[in-house]
């Protein structure tokens, strides 16, 4: 090669680096779209009526009601200023950037064990959307559960940080599905027992409550005959898909958002995954009722 050769091979170098970086970039935002979905960000983050992400969603608890935060990238009202680490640790470990701690209505208790990579895919996809200003709203929760403090307890006893451990005994779709459920979809938040201190009932995971989000009942979806176990794998897959139930019903309230606005947006592949996860977990004999 020429020296003039060599030099315009060298002028292009920083303009095909510029490509590459664009294109990476572009990558993680579309890996984020999905992940957003698959994480059922959308949901909990928006007010009915309100933009996409801006939080102002009131959710239920016997705790009383928080309002979920905007998630947008306007940096005064949402997480704009946040670094990578700062939504990182968020996920990860439940704690604002300003080192308060969420309260686990927030379901870091699941997203732990969302890898960092899929953590700044779902930050980049967040901050290639319009900002939204939307103040934070205050969350109706009365004393002393409303102190922040007392998180401190509560993570000692119920929350360790910990990252998804690939299970090699099992196939590669069973730990796709893992993820998923136990972290990214956060399946086990919604319906599983919680104690009087609002943890999660490892013994009972997956195995339906009462007391679900918004006051709402969430059913048994263990391979138990009270819940899925005679259901059959394209059943499941169906509901997944559309929401249909195999009598025909549709499910309704939360999880008809979770399937509307994240389930059915998966692929195939990974309704799959869910679907084989799910029935391999411990069978939970529980018959979930309302008070009511």
């Amino acid at each position: 090669m020429t020296a003039r050769g060599i030099i315009a091979a060298l002028a292009l170098l920083p303009a095909l680096a510029l490509g590459c970086r664009s294109a990476a970039a572009e990558t993680a935002v579309e890996r984020g779209a999905y992940l957003v979905r698959a994480g059922g960000c959308i949901a909990c983050h928006t007010e009915k009526g309100g933009d996409p992400l801006a939080g102002g969603r009131p959710l239920e608890t016997p705790f009383g009601t928080f309002y979920s935060p905007n998630i947008t990238a306007d940096p005064a009202t949402g997480i704009g200023t946040w670094s990578d680490d700062d939504f990182a640790r968020a996920l990860h470990e439940g704690v604002r950037p300003d080192g308060a701690r969420y309260f686990p209505v927030f379901p870091y208790t699941s997203y732990t064990l969302i890898t960092r990579d899929d953590a700044l895919a779902i930050k980049a996809y967040l901050f290639s959307l319009p900002p939204v200003v939307k103040a934070r709203r205050d969350h109706d929760v009365p004393f002393p559960f409303s102190w922040r403090l007392t998180q401190r307890g509560w993570r000692m006893l119920f929350f360790s940080p910990e990252t998804f451990t690939h299970d090699p005994a099992k196939s590669a779709e069973w730990n796709r599905g893992a993820y998923l459920v136990r972290g990214l979809a956060h399946c086990g938040e919604c319906h599983t027992p919680r104690n009087i201190f609002g943890a999660v009932d490892e013994d009972m995971f997956l195995g339906g409550t009462a007391d679900g989000p918004e006051g709402e009942l969430a059913p048994n979806i263990t391979p138990h005959a009270t819940g899925i176990g005679d259901w059959s794998d394209e059943e499941l897959l169906e509901l997944l898909a559309t929401g249909t139930k195999p009598d025909f019903d549709n499910v309704q309230g939360t999880m008809g958002e979770a399937v509307a606005d994240g389930l059915s947006h998966l692929t195939d592949a990974d309704r799959r995954a869910i679907v084989t996860y799910i029935r391999s977990v411990p069978p939970v004999d529980n018959v979930a009722k309302r008070a009511d």
